[in-house]
């Protein structure tokens, strides 16, 4: 990979899969739908009658809340095929959103089973599935490094540019804050921090 260490990018890869599953859409919509991880727990919760499986989703705050639900579902649940749906439903729309509230993500309703979470995500469960995440790795890196490859060639057709008129002046700083920004969020992203580019990087954008 040219310039970046495969130790490096390794751990570029894996902290920049880890960071997609937090975002507020795509790889969250994985603990959204009626065959995810969440909604999978909160069904052996209700098969088993004990709330433990679903409990790791709810933030500490919220478990209170959720062993009340718990209980009410169940008791609901008794009356009928029709009332334990509607309980099961309640119950799954409940800890999806109240997990979600716990992370930042709006809550925009269950979603089908079959629900296509992304290839990110597909290939994260695949490698817990597995125990080997070195396609992951390999595929999160191989993206990262065309992304800074892509910007880093715009900059610098921009540069080679940028005295020949304001709008070109313009042009290579619109490419170079891009670029630079790109670059530092990577960093950080593994764990490094903002150097002393990030104040002359903003102050372009603005």
């Amino acid at each position: 990979m040219n310039n970046f260490p495969k130790l490096k990018m390794t751990r570029l890869a894996l902290a920049l899969a880890g960071l997609v599953a937090l975002l507020p859409h795509g790889a969250r919509a994985h603990c959204d739908t009626l065959d995810g991880p969440v909604v999978n727990d909160a069904r052996t919760a209700l098969s088993a009658g004990d709330v433990t499986p679903v409990l790791k989703w709810i933030a500490p705050a919220d478990e209170a809340a959720i062993r009340a639900v718990f209980d009410h579902v169940l008791k609901v649940r008794k009356n009928g095929e029709s009332a334990r749906s509607l309980a099961d439903m309640y119950f799954f729309e409940t800890v999806v959103r109240v997990h979600r509230a716990s992370e930042g993500a709006p809550y925009t309703g269950v979603k089908p089973a079959g629900t296509d979470p992304g290839p990110v995500v597909r290939a994260a469960d695949a490698a817990l599935e597995t125990g080997s995440v070195d396609p992951l790795a390999e595929k999160v890196a191989q993206k990262v490094a065309e992304g800074i490859r892509h910007r880093f060639a715009r900059a610098k057709e921009a540069k080679a540019h940028q005295n020949q008129s304001v709008a070109a002046g313009r042009e290579f700083v619109a490419a170079y804050v891009e670029f630079v920004h790109y670059v530092e969020n990577l960093h950080k992203a593994v764990g490094g921090h903002g150097g002393h580019h990030a104040g002359a990087a903003d102050e372009h954008a603005h």
